[in-house]
């Protein structure tokens, strides 16, 4: 199934040709809604589809493609709604310093974007997912690098996707479909490709995003890569309610098997006896969780792999071994170490680094000047996590001061709560400090939509030139601001 250079380059061009269909808001609009209603229409095809290519399970994957589904919806009111274009319109006047001529700003899209996919959510970052639903949105017809894991589905997907395109007359150039790592290269390359999206590993996304800025013309790359998900868990906090906690984290770091992006992989725990009856419940918890499968053999040998030279290490205890749990799953588990031993470069470096699967690394602090060290240590994040006790969280304590020590670190910060699970909402925010991702966007809520789009400003422009976005009597009702006033 690997796709030729020319089936790439056909691919891209028939994209490109598509971008006209994809003019009007309203069409777009109606594609992605009829784009869900598809999608629901074939859901147990689909999910029987996915579960054999991932064995994900028919519950999650359902409930996947439920999400995905309403992140189409949702983008399909972004569409309508028009706030993203941010149109501001500023009339001529000579009394400013400098004077201001008429000057007109909106947003138009990029062009095609290459979309790649992710293999831990078959639907929800694949063929239909949050960067192809945004691209769509923004106006930008996508071309798919199908990920190995789930050819079938991909294809499947694709077809659903076409079905509803033709329903509102849009070409099904629109969703392009290539398989394949030679045409993965092929399409981060080929000159009529404007952005490209991808979430995978460190590894293979700094590949393309080298490819993306070595082109004779760069293209924005928006890249999720990897991310450690740290959790703090203040002294208070494991005194108030550190079996909960350890309940908490076992949950958090084993749900999927551990391969979601936000799994909490390294956790700062007091070395004390309420930090004790933390790792008692945690140690309780992940006993109890059953062998999973994970989505192919090369992930679960790193797996192993990883565990075992993370184990290994003077000072690094194992109180449930992570391993193989039969001949195709794997058992969770955790490690413990002093946090001290993370405070300086070396060998312990392994343990600041993502380790994809059912594990997590628990760092045993003794006072608050280690917790710094480590937290000076750690690269960009797509999540920091702290639990503080009640009395810290109403503000007495130094909850608010490692909150603003937190922030840096990642593009989502939580309070006593867990970092699995990514709610689509208009304030969401996925993404963080490199290496979590390669640009300051996110991937998933209302603003995934700005990825694909480009300002330009049109000045002293005759208004019956202007589109009909910058009018002055606004004929397509969108939001703007005028004369600088906001105007809804």
């Amino acid at each position: 199934m690997e796709a030729t250079a020319q089936e790439v380059d056909a691919a891209v061009r028939a994209a490109d040709e598509a971008r006209e269909a994809l003019t009007d808001r309203t069409v777009r609009a109606a594609f992605l809604r009829s784009a869900a209603d598809e999608l629901e229409a074939a859901r147990d095809r689909l999910v029987e589809a996915a579960d054999a290519e991932t064995a994900l399970g028919p519950v999650r994957l359902t409930g996947e493609l439920a999400r995905t589904c309403y992140q189409l919806r949702a983008f399909a009111g972004i569409v309508e709604e028009g706030d993203f274009l941010g149109v501001v319109i500023d009339h001529p006047d000579d009394t400013a310093t400098p004077p201001i001529p008429d000057l007109r700003r909106y947003k138009i899209p990029l062009g095609v974007v290459a979309v790649y996919s992710a293999s831990n959510f078959p639907f929800a970052f694949s063929v239909a997912g949050g960067d192809t639903a945004s691209a769509l949105a923004a106006g930008c017809p996508v071309v798919v690098k199908a990920h190995p894991d789930h050819p079938a589905l991909s294809e499947l997907v694709a077809k659903v996707i076409r079905r509803a395109a033709a329903k509102h007359q849009v070409p099904d150039g629109v969703l392009g479909l290539v398989h394949g790592f030679e045409a993965g290269i092929e399409l981060i390359r080929h000159p009529m490709v404007a952005a490209a999206g991808f979430t995978g590993s460190v590894r293979g996304g700094r590949a393309l995003f080298d490819e993306a800025a070595a082109r004779p013309v760069p293209i924005p790359f928006h890249g999720e890569l990897g991310s450690l998900n740290p959790v703090l868990v203040t002294e208070a906090a494991a005194a108030e309610r550190g079996e909960a906690i350890g309940a908490g984290l076992a949950g958090s770091m084993t749900l999927g098997v551990g391969q979601f992006c936000v799994k909490p992989g390294l956790v700062l725990a007091p070395a004390s006896a309420a930090g004790d009856a933390l790792l008692k419940s945690l140690t309780d918890a992940v006993s109890d969780t059953d062998p999973g499968v994970l989505l192919d053999h090369r992930m679960r040998d790193n797996f192993l792999a990883g565990v075992t030279e993370r184990a290994q290490l003077p000072d690094v205890e194992t109180p449930v071994t992570a391993g193989a749990g039969g001949e195709h799953t794997v058992s969770a588990g955790f490690l413990t170490v002093p946090a001290e031993r993370l405070t300086g470069e070396g060998a312990y470096d392994l343990l600041l680094e993502e380790c994809f699967g059912p594990v997590t690394v628990v760092a045993r602090y003794t006072d608050e000047t280690e917790v710094r060290a480590v937290l000076s240590r750690l690269p960009g994040n797509l999540t920091a996590t702290v639990h503080l006790s009640s009395e810290e969280a109403a503000g007495q304590g130094r909850g608010a001061e490692l909150l603003r020590e937190l922030t840096p670190l990642a593009g989502r910060v939580l309070v006593n709560g867990w970092p699995t699970g990514v709610a689509v909402a208009p304030a969401q925010h996925h993404g963080g400090p490199y290496p979590a991702t390669t640009s300051t966007s996110t991937s998933v809520g209302g603003t995934a939509i700005e990825r694909w789009l480009r300002p330009v400003v049109y000045q002293g422009a005759p208004e019956a030139l202007l589109p009909p976005e910058l009018k002055d009597d606004n004929p397509l009702g969108l939001p703007r601001r005028f004369n600088g006033s906001l105007e809804r």
